[in-house]
C-alpha cells in the first residue's frame, strides 16, 4: 500500500517582547521576562530533545515551526542567555528545597525529583548541547529536510488591521524576509500569518516577497470565493499565485480536548503561587509579586465548582494516557482522510497549525505526545508526515483551483473580536495616525545619517512594536495587563515623541541611547522601508 494520506504539523515558536535593558538591569531581576525563559524550558528545550531521540532512533519525521522574529531577537540576546541560566540555576536550588521539603510525602517528593532532573537535564542540553544557540539546534534539522522553518511577520502584527497601509505591511514582511536569509542562508517558503489572520489585501504583498505559501484557518478556505471543492484537505492557489493550505479544524479541536484530560498535569497550579512567601522567597520580585518556579504536583481534576482538587499526578498514568490519545488522534485523523480521498483523486492532507506553547508550557505532556505521534505513525504503511511546501510540490500545481480565501482568523468566533473589543479598541485611533506619520517620515528624510538617521530607525522599531497583537490580545484576555498596556503606550509615545522632535530638529542623544539601550530589537533596520513604493 502506498503513502495515500499525508500528516503535517505546524506550529507558531513565539512570545511577546520581554526585553527592556534598565541601568540597575541585573540578573536577580524577574518580571515578564519569565515568560520567556519559561517558553525555552517548557516548549524550546524539550522539543528539541524530542527531535533528538527521533533522529538518534532513526525514526522518520517532519514538521514546520514559524519562528517569530522577536523570538529569534530573544534567543540571540546575550544578556538573556545569561539571565536564562541564572533563573534555571534558582529553580535547581529551589529543587533542592523542594526534595528536603517533601520528604515525608512520597508521591509528591518523586515529582519534586523529577522536576529536578529534568531542569538539570535541560540546564546541561542548552549549555553544552546546543551551547546556548536554540537557532542552530533547529536549523540542524531544516538542513536536514526534517523541519521546514516558516517566516513570520515582525513583530507579530494581526494583518487585516494593518492591511490598508501599504508601507506598514511591506515594513512587516521585508523585515522577517531579510532577517530570515541572515539567520538561515536562504529564502523561506513558507510564511506564517499570525493568529492566521488573513483578508485579501495581503495578498499580493506575499506574492511580491517571494512567499510561496501561507496557512489560513478552516473557514477561512471553506468560505472562499469560489467554494474549495476539494474542502480544507487540498491547497488552492489565490489569483495572484500563493498557494493556501487550511488547518483541520477536528485535529485542532481533538488536540484542545486531549490536553485537558484529568490525568495530565495541571500546569497552572505551580507552587510558586501555593506555598508560603517564606519558603518561594526566591521567585517574588520586589513588590511580592509571585513567579512560577517550575514545580507542580497536581493532576488537572476539578471539583464541580471548577476549583483544582489535590489529586497527585502520576507521570505513568499520564504516559500511558499519552499512547492511548496517541492511537486515537491517528485513527481519527485517517478516518476524516479516508472519507475526503472518496471525493477527490489527490492524496488529502490533514494540517494541524497553532502556537507552539500548546506542546510544553500549557500542556506538560505535549511534547510527549509529538514524540509519540511520529514513533506510532512509523508504523502506518498509509500515512506519511510531511511538511507543508513538500507537500504543495508533489500535487500538479498547474491544476490546484483559484480560490480567494475569506476575512479570518484563529481568534475568538474566527474573526477579529479578540484584537478589538472595549479592553483594547483606545489603541487604533494612535496606531492609524502614527503608521502614517512614520511613512511621512520616511518620505520627508530619504538620505539622513548620524543622529538623525539613528532617531528615525528607532522610530521604526517603536512603530512595529506598537502594532503586535500581543498588547490587545493580553488586555482582551485580562492577562497582565499592567504590561500590555504600559507597552502599547509606551511604543506609541516613544514614537511621538521622536516625530516631534525632528520636526522641531533637536533630539536628546542621552534619551534616544537609552531607549535604544531598551528596545533594541532589528539592530539592522532601516527606516526606508517604511519609504512609499516607486
Amino acid at each position: 500500500m502506498d503513502n495515500s494520506y499525508a500528516i503535517s504539523f505546524v506550529l507558531e515558536a513565539h512570545v511577546p517582547f520581554v526585553r527592556e535593558h534598565r541601568k540597575d538591569d541585573n540578573l536577580s531581576q524577574m518580571g515578564e521576562e519569565g515568560r520567556f525563559f519559561e517558553y525555552v524550558s517548557e516548549t524550546l528545550l524539550p522539543l528539541l530533545s524530542v527531535l533528538d531521540r527521533l533522529e538518534s532512533d532513526h525514526v522518520p519525521f517532519c514538521l514546520g515551526l514559524a519562528v517569530s522574529p522577536i523570538l529569534m531577537f530573544l534567543l540571540n540576546d546575550e544578556h538573556l542567555q545569561n539571565k536564562y541560566l541564572y533563573y534555571t540555576d534558582k529553580q535547581i536550588e529551589f529543587g533542592k528545597q523542594e526534595i528536603e521539603r517533601t520528604a515525608g510525602y512520597a508521591e509528591i517528593n518523586k515529582l519534586a525529583q523529577m522536576h529536578y532532573n529534568s531542569l538539570l537535564d535541560r540546564r546541561i542540553a542548552y549549555t553544552e548541547r546546543y551551547n546556548k544557540n536554540i537557532l542552530k539546534a533547529f536549523d540542524f534539522y531544516r538542513r536536514r529536510g526534517k523541519v521546514e522553518i516558516l517566516a513570520s511577520s515582525a513583530t507579530n502584527a494581526f494583518f487585516p488591521f494593518i492591511a490598508h497601509n501599504a508601507e506598514t505591511l511591506q515594513a512587516q514582511m521585508e523585515i522577517p524576509a531579510s532577517g530570515y536569509r541572515r539567520h538561515f542562508g536562504n529564502s523561506p517558503q513558507g510564511f506564517w500569518l499570525p493568529a492566521l489572520g488573513w483578508t485579501s489585501a495581503i495578498e499580493p504583498y506575499l506574492r511580491d516577497y517571494n512567499f510561496t505559501y501561507t496557512i489560513v484557518d478552516s473557514h477561512g478556505l471553506l468560505y472562499g470565493k469560489p467554494l474549495p471543492e476539494k474542502g480544507s484537505f487540498f491547497p488552492v492557489k489565490t489569483p495572484n499565485g500563493t498557494f493556501v493550505l487550511a488547518r483541520d479544524f477536528y485535529a485542532v479541536r481533538e488536540i484542545e480536548k486531549i490536553a485537558d484530560d484529568e490525568l495530565y498535569m495541571d500546569s497552572s497550579r505551580d507552587v510558586g503561587y501555593e506555598l508560603p512567601p517564606e519558603i518561594v522567597s526566591p521567585f517574588l520580585n520586589s513588590e511580592g509579586e509571585r513567579h512560577k518556579t517550575g514545580y507542580r504536583y497536581w493532576a488537572r481534576v476539578y471539583n464541580a465548582n471548577g476549583a483544582g482538587t489535590d489529586t497527585v499526578y502520576n507521570p505513568q498514568a499520564a504516559s500511558d494516557r499519552i499512547i492511548e490519545h496517541t492511537r486515537s488522534f491517528l485513527e481519527n485523523t485517517i478516518a476524516r482522510l479516508e472519507e475526503a480521498s472518496k471525493h477527490m483523486e489527490e492524496a488529502p492532507i490533514s494540517l494541524y497549525a497553532n502556537n507552539a506553547g500548546c506542546f510544553g508550557s500549557l500542556w506538560h505532556e505535549g511534547p510527549q505526545f509529538i514524540e509519540s505521534l511520529f514513533r506510532m505513525a512509523a508504523g502506518y504503511r498509509d500515512l506519511k508526515f510531511v511538511t507543508p511546501s513538500s507537500y504543495i510540490f508533489n500535487q500538479k500545481l498547474n491544476s490546484l483551483q483559484i480560490v480567494a480565501p475569506e476575512f479570518s482568523s484563529w481568534g475568538e468566533n474566527g474573526y477579529a473580536e479578540t484584537w478589538l473589543d472595549t479592553s483594547n479598541d483606545w489603541i487604533y485611533r494612535h496606531l492609524m495616525r502614527s503608521m502614517e506619520r512614520m511613512t511621512e517620515l520616511a518620505e520627508r528624510f530619504p538620505d539622513d545619517t548620524g543622529l538623525k538617521e539613528r532617531a528615525l530607525n528607532q522610530a521604526a522599531r517603536e512603530i512595529l512594536l506598537a502594532q503586535s497583537s500581543d498588547w490587545p490580545y493580553l488586555l482582551q484576555r485580562q492577562e497582565s495587563t499592567e504590561f500590555a498596556r504600559n507597552n502599547a503606550e509606551n511604543a506609541l509615545r516613544n514614537f511621538t515623541t521622536i516625530y516631534e522632535a525632528l520636526g522641531s530638529n533637536y533630539i536628546s542623544t542621552e534619551w534616544l541611547t537609552t531607549l535604544e539601550r531598551r528596545h533594541n530589537i532589528f539592530p539592522n533596520i532601516n527606516y526606508r522601508v517604511f519609504r512609499r513604493k516607486k
